[in-house]
């Protein structure tokens, strides 16, 4: 039985890893700005653009997950400064404020385990994703920097997934022909699931992937190394 923080916990990917930790018997603190309707989660309001420090985290944590993102796409000469600057806060500052915060407890865990992510823009680059592509790609240096400096006991990995369905990517995948679209883009042929995402980051919390820090996992139906 592991403790472990899913931040951003109240949908999507993030409740997803959720509600599979609980089924495997771990303890799941749940930080966001309002509860998780989750039975059996420890809940913890938390703003991630402004908390510095978190309450009610247990004395060890094993394993932390960061969830929040934004999907903001807009050509480059548009993006305000204020729409860039919440970009990283929510993105990477808010992460960064989350694993300076819980990194005590982490540090007494035995083997924890960090799960940050990217996307799958910084690897190919994508018109109208300026913004994000910059913040996710302060994540990925922020992954490689941390997993030097924490290893061994503490290893630190991100993914970055592709087009996923949740209800951040709603208004992506909200008409048929946009659905469309979206599985013509990738080589499977279909975008993704909370379950893809969230399954992998199971595996990067759990011993079986003990052997592995420093990474990005690219799971994203094989768009950022096909070309079929």
């Amino acid at each position: 039985m592991k403790n472990i923080l899913v931040v951003g916990a109240s949908s999507g990917i993030g409740k997803f890893v959720a509600e599979s930790l609980l089924k495997s018997g771990n303890n799941v603190y749940a930080a966001q700005r309002k509860s998780a309707d989750l039975p059996g989660v420890k809940n913890i309001i938390c703003d991630v653009t402004s908390q510095t420090s978190i309450s009610q985290l247990p004395e060890v944590l094993d394993g932390l997950v960061y969830c929040p993102g934004t999907i903001n796409l807009k050509p480059f000469n548009r993006i305000m400064d204020a729409e860039l600057r919440e970009e990283f806060e929510i993105n990477f500052f808010g992460a960064f404020r989350i694993l300076q915060a819980c990194l005590p407890a982490l540090k007494k865990s035995a083997n924890a385990s960090v799960v940050l992510f990217s996307t799958v823009a910084v690897q190919i680059g994508m018109p109208f994703h300026a913004g994000i592509a910059s913040a996710k790609g302060a994540i990925e240096g922020l992954t490689r920097s941390l997993a030097a400096e924490l290893a061994p006991t503490i290893r630190v990995n991100a993914i970055a997934p592709s087009l996923t369905d949740t209800p951040l990517a709603s208004k992506l995948l909200n008409t048929e022909a946009k659905q469309d679209s979206a599985r013509q883009r990738h080589p499977l042929k279909r975008f993704g699931t909370p379950e893809d995402v969230g399954n992998a980051v199971i595996w990067l919390l759990s011993d079986l992937s003990s052997w592995m820090t420093g990474q990005i996992l690219h799971i994203d139906g094989g768009m950022s190394s096909l070309k079929i």
